[in-house]
């Protein structure tokens, strides 16, 4: 069961692989909302991730280092159990079309049903955001394509590095 602390706790979960600004614009507008955020990366290596957990979350503390009431961890097993013991009583999750809907509403009723005193909060992706997907992100950067816009400077340029192509003509770091 979630402590009552005070404040509102919320986790922002996903796997971040990696950070697009779409998840950005979800955690500054998140931590307008809630006293405290937690960005919490899911460790499921099964999904074969691009950047490794630890990779992540230095990414994403780097990224996130000005905001003073958004943290940034990692956890492993049932969301529910990880926010109960972190005493938070909302998820935060992004929609950015119909089908992420139906996904996102799947979860949040199992959610609901292991842990009813934990609310699931969806915010609608900015329109400027509402195309941009970590996959999609991380296919064009594999063929070469120009990612700025999508992801902070540095993720691309790890991203870069990582899938070994150079930035596109006419730009450099």
């Amino acid at each position: 069961m979630a402590r009552k602390t005070g404040q509102t706790v919320a986790i922002y979960p996903g796997s971040f692989d990696p950070i697009t600004n779409g998840h950005l614009d979800l955690i500054e507008r998140g931590a307008r909302l809630f006293d405290r955020l937690i960005v919490a990366i899911l460790r499921n290596e099964g999904k074969e991730p691009l950047f490794t957990a630890e990779e992540r979350v230095e990414m994403l503390r780097h990224v996130l280092r000005d905001f003073a009431n958004v943290e940034v961890d990692a956890f492993e097993g049932l969301l529910v159990d990880y926010a109960a013991r972190k005493g938070a009583s909302v998820i935060v999750r992004g929609i950015r079309a119909v089908s992420d809907y139906e996904y996102e509403l799947q979860m949040a009723l199992m959610n609901r049903r292991l842990a009813p005193e934990i609310e699931t909060v969806f915010l609608m992706a900015g329109e400027a955001y509402s195309f941009i997907s970590s996959r999609l992100v991380k296919e064009v950067a594999s063929l070469g394509g120009d990612v700025s816009g999508l992801v902070p400077p540095l993720v691309e340029a790890r991203l870069r590095e990582r899938v070994g192509t150079p930035l596109p003509k006419g730009r450099s770091s």
